[in-house]
């Protein structure tokens, strides 16, 4: 490993960082191609397959030896990886948050790279692919087993599952986690916790003049709504909610028999987001057996930060911004967010979510990045996962 000063500092010895320069010039082409494949390729949430398969074989052309497409359709590809050696874990997702199953459009202008999801997440995806070849052809000297991981289900309701997965797997023996996500500019080291809610309220209902009394779907969901916002969040840690999406009924002369909603509440807290479960569980029993039939559906949980050895967590990042700023000139901002590094932090295990590239308008269909910042990222990438291995 490298040695403690340059440990402490974040910073890869000169001849790292030149081999690192010289092989990303050398293949720069060979990674505009693959975006250029790879970001083709739909991956909705849950539906994953096509970009899965296509990364397992591409790694399997690289030389790898160790590759598998898991329950959860992750890619995982081990380096390393011997049964009394803790691991790292470097992911980057394949889905995008597009429906799309067709070929992906894409166009170039410009010097700009256009096409749904290609910075979220397909350049990242495509720079921690890159990353694993080199390793495989240099057959680097590790301190440490590594799973490059093209995982499942971080957008939306995917709920992160593919991330679960890994920990459910390999929790004990991981010590590190990264995620390649978003752009260059960002590093997340604070997870933004989520509970998501359908709420359900079914009434007979009738007409509005001749039934007038029965009770009314829409209306019940209204007490509801003003119930859950007279809520005081914890104040100990930012803590939000909202109602996102109200819709029932079917006619201005009918007494609604059914309405729905939408309902989250969010923290960096996990021991916020138990007490606001536990206020929301509250309000729901209030009004439950009032008129109409509630039903409640948790549609996803994404945790927040566990139990972390802060000054640990400060300096993991501060070791990580030093690499970025190797090769990165610009400003990065490390910031709270809900990204796949969720799951370990909410395990009291070291994670950032570090981008990769420039870009801009994620999740529009307008989304584009510089084709000229795929090697600065690249180079990032490489030296973030070459901090691991001997120097």
């Amino acid at each position: 490993m490298k040695n403690q000063e340059n440990q402490n500092q974040g910073i890869l010895v000169p001849k790292l960082k030149s081999d690192i320069e010289a092989y990303v010039a050398a293949h720069s082409e060979e990674q505009r191609d693959l975006l250029r494949t790879l970001g083709r390729i739909p991956a909705p949430s849950h539906q994953e397959d096509q970009r899965a398969e296509f990364v397992r074989d591409w790694l399997l052309r690289q030389g790898a030896e160790e590759v598998e497409i898991d329950r959860a359709k992750n890619v995982i590809c081990k380096i390393g990886c011997e049964e009394e050696k803790e691991l790292i874990i470097f992911a980057a997702h394949t889905d995008i948050v597009f429906p799309d199953l067709e070929p992906l459009p894409m166009k170039e202008r410009d010097g700009r790279l256009y096409a749904p999801g290609i910075g979220d997440d397909t350049s990242n995806l495509v720079n921690l692919l890159m990353s694993a070849k080199y390793l495989l052809e240099h057959k680097s000297r590790l301190c440490y087993g590594l799973l490059l991981v093209a995982n499942a289900c971080e957008e939306g309701l995917g709920n992160l599952d593919g991330t679960k997965e890994l920990f459910s797997v390999y929790g004990d023996r991981i010590k590190a986690f990264y995620s390649f996500d978003g752009y260059l500019d960002g590093c997340c080291d604070t997870a933004v916790g989520s509970y998501r809610y359908q709420i359900t309220c079914k009434t007979v209902g009738g007409h509005s003049y001749g039934d007038y009394g029965r009770p009314n779907a829409i209306e019940i969901l209204c007490r509801l709504v003003a119930e859950l916002y007279e809520i005081t969040p914890p104040s100990e840690t930012r803590t939000t909610y909202n109602v996102g999406r109200i819709e029932g009924g079917t006619t201005v002369n009918s007494i609604a028999q059914q309405a729905s909603m939408l309902y989250e509440f969010r923290s960096s807290s996990q021991a916020c987001l138990e007490e606001m479960e536990r206020k929301f569980r509250q309000v729901l029993e209030h009004h439950q057996n009032r008129g109409g039939e509630l039903t409640v559906e948790l549609l996803g949980v994404r945790p927040g930060n566990g139990d972390l050895d802060m000054a640990a967590m400060e300096e993991f990042t501060k070791r990580n911004l030093s690499v970025i700023q190797e090769f990165y000139e610009g400003e990065v901002k490390v910031a709270a967010g809900s990204t796949d590094s969720n799951i370990p932090l909410s395990k009291g295990i070291l994670a950032n979510t570090t981008g990769t590239v420039v870009g801009g308008l994620a999740h529009t269909r307008e989304e584009w990045i510089e084709l000229d910042s795929l090697e600065v990222g690249w180079k990032v990438a490489l030296g973030l996962i070459l901090q691991y291995a001997e120097q």
